[in-house]
C-alpha cells in the first residue's frame, strides 16, 4: 500500500524533490523528509517554495521542447 503511495506521487507530482537530489546528490527522501519538517515548523511556507520550483521546471521542460520542434525557425 505504502509502495503504491510513494509511486502514485512520484509519478504525478512535479518532481521537485527528485531533480534536487539529482543535482545536489542528496537521496530523494532527504529532501522529502526536510520538506515535511520544515513545512511544520513554518506552517506551510515551503510549499510555495515547492510549487515555485514546480512551475519554473515546467516551464524550461515546455520551453526545451518548442526549441527542439521541427517547425521552430
Amino acid at each position: 500500500m505504502m509502495k503504491r503511495l510513494q509511486k502514485f506521487f512520484e509519478q504525478y507530482a512535479f518532481g521537485v524533490c527528485a531533480r534536487l537530489g539529482e543535482k545536489l546528490g542528496v537521496a530523494t527522501s532527504s529532501i522529502r523528509l526536510f520538506f515535511i519538517y520544515i513545512s511544520f515548523l513554518t506552517f506551510g511556507s515551503p510549499v510555495i517554495v515547492y510549487l515555485a520550483l514546480a512551475f519554473i521546471m515546467n516551464i524550461r521542460k515546455h520551453l526545451r521542447r518548442r526549441n527542439n520542434s521541427v517547425w521552430y525557425y
